[in-house]
């Protein structure tokens, strides 16, 4: 199984000038944006390490899931949420071959917790032999930072601040403890190895 991450959120939609104010950073300088790429990076790599944690998206953004088999050929659950819409289910032949299914033959269950790609009145689509399934699925708690659950994106403040002010620290690698417990709400514990 494999995701992939089809386009990187726009910088536009970052809270860089709100990671400036948490950071209490200088204004009123000429060279104020110097540190705009720099806040930019840590922002980025404090919204991987959540979305990683928590298995939740944080801004919209496409994705394409490839995968081999069905867990179950009725209702296979989704690597990620929240799930907005499932683009395409696409049947991938040994040889490269592509096949849209049929929207009729299946549903998105937009859980926040365990979205899922459901069969209408069957089985979902096989996969080929040798083959495999590409899903391609639009997630994300929304297209703007204020679309996110308020303990995400102060966690991601918090985290992107931590990254800043420990960046010639190379041995810094965990999770800030007050961060840990703002996200791990969000954390999906699956046991039993179903996924």
């Amino acid at each position: 199984m494999m995701l992939v991450e089809e386009n990187p959120v726009p910088d536009a939609v970052l809270p860089v000038a709100q990671l400036k104010e948490y950071l209490r950073l200088a204004t009123g300088f000429v060279d104020d944006a110097d540190q705009d790429g720099l806040l930019l990076r840590h922002l980025r790599a404090a919204m991987a390490a959540i979305e990683a944690r928590t298995g939740k998206i944080l801004i919209d953004r496409d994705f394409t899931w490839t995968l081999r088999a069905w867990r179950d050929p009725v209702r296979q659950l989704l690597p990620i949420a929240p799930v907005n819409a499932i683009v395409h289910v696409t049947q991938l032949a040994h040889d490269g071959a592509a096949t849209l299914t049929d929207p009729a033959t299946w549903y998105l269950v937009a859980d926040a917790t365990r979205p899922a790609l459901v069969a209408k009145g069957g089985v979902l689509p096989p996969v080929p032999p040798h083959g495999s399934v590409r899903i391609g699925l639009m997630a994300g708690f929304g297209p703007d930072w204020s679309d996110l659950p308020a303990d995400l994106a102060q966690a991601s403040l918090m985290l992107a601040a931590h990254h800043y002010d420990s960046r010639h620290d190379m041995a810094i690698a965990a999770l800030p403890p007050s961060v840990t417990a703002m996200v791990d709400r969000f954390r999906d514990l699956r046991l039993g190895g179903r996924a």
